[in-house]
């Protein structure tokens, strides 16, 4: 099994915030208010939306959150041949959201590369460091190209990203964040022999309802985290339906948040070895996730979540806010 401490951890998220990656920032700094994780550093990554659009919002949100001092490294503009995830998220990501936050307090022009700042940060803590990646993997490979061997260095390394058995989400076969950039996803699954997957297949059963959005709503409506929280949740509910993503269900999937449960809720998930390759040049499968489960355990690359218990998923992420934003304080003010 994948490693089961829930000690405090050092994490660095590799992130596209977008929608569930917000939700999945919420999560994280909920943690780290209670002292089980502690955020070292935030790296984005163009994704649901450009590379600067990536960087803003993650500076934006962390501000909000009380996160402002925390390390924000920004991505290089490096769309392949995926679209974006706009049309899902917003045109800005934070479903248009974002022109009522504060302007952020990062500067893209001087932020550090996002890669350095994982090489930097897994040099200094060798085996210390979990890299928590939510968006495709363009830095991570970045960082190990620019520094052969250096995923090795990262305690743990978990990633929210491809389809198994199941539909993918961008084509028939490929999910989003592997079919965005399929070498890099390559580059990372070969970097090291114990990858913790949690893909399509367990993330499509986590479905965020309405009636648990406004249960926040109605309990710290004054507090402008949660107003964007909310309206942002909102804004993905209808999303979500227009789109189809939740089969008529009024909620939206939040397939970010999983690897995020997996920090300190391991027991949420059941796992399986599997030697797992990426779908490079495929004309119709390109980013396919593929996994060969005839090889012996010694010839497996990944740790790929099997199943998970959404309802105690979705009791813990609950609860977890809801002590983050109790410990909180009120305010009036809230988004434009």
């Amino acid at each position: 099994m994948p490693s089961q401490s829930i000690s405090t951890r050092p994490v660095i998220l590799d992130t596209d915030p977008g929608g569930d990656d917000i939700v999945a920032l919420f999560w994280l700094a909920a943690l780290q208010a209670s002292k089980l994780v502690d955020i070292v550093a935030v790296t984005t990554v163009d994704g649901n939306v450009s590379a600067a659009q990536t960087f803003r919002n993650a500076s934006q949100v962390l501000a909000l959150l009380g996160q402002a001092t925390v390390i924000l490294g920004r991505g290089q503009q490096g769309r392949g041949q995926t679209d974006d995830a706009s049309h899902i998220h917003g045109a800005d990501g934070l479903g248009s959201l974002s022109e009522g936050l504060a302007a952020p307090v990062h500067h893209l022009e001087t932020a550090p590369a996002s890669e350095d700042v994982i090489i930097q940060h897994l040099e200094t803590r060798p085996h210390k460091v979990t890299v928590v990646a939510i968006g495709p993997l363009t830095n991570l490979a970045a960082a190990e190209r620019k520094r052969p061997g250096i995923l090795q260095l990262a305690n743990e390394i978990v990633i929210m990203g491809g389809a198994f058995t199941c539909p993918g989400n961008i084509t028939a076969e490929a999910e989003f964040n592997i079919h965005f950039n399929p070498d890099a996803a390559q580059t990372v699954l070969a970097s090291r022999q114990d990858v913790v997957i949690l893909p399509l297949d367990v993330t499509r059963t986590l479905l965020f309802t309405r009636e648990q959005v406004r249960s926040l709503s109605q309990a710290y409506s004054r507090q402008p985290a949660v107003d964007l929280l909310v309206r942002l949740c909102e804004f993905l509910i209808t999303t979500s339906m227009t789109y189809r993503e939740t089969s008529g269900q009024p909620g939206f999937l939040v397939h970010d948040a999983a690897a995020i449960a997996y920090l300190c809720y391991p027991h949420l998930f059941t796992f399986q070895r599997s030697q797992v390759h990426i779908e490079t040049l495929g004309q119709w499968t390109r980013g396919k996730t593929s996994s060969d489960r005839r090889l012996l355990p010694q010839s497996a690359t990944s740790w790929v979540a099997q199943t998970v218990n959404p309802d105690d998923f979705f009791t813990c992420l609950l609860g977890d806010l809801h002590h983050f934003f109790t410990q909180q304080p009120s305010s009036r003010s809230s988004l434009c």
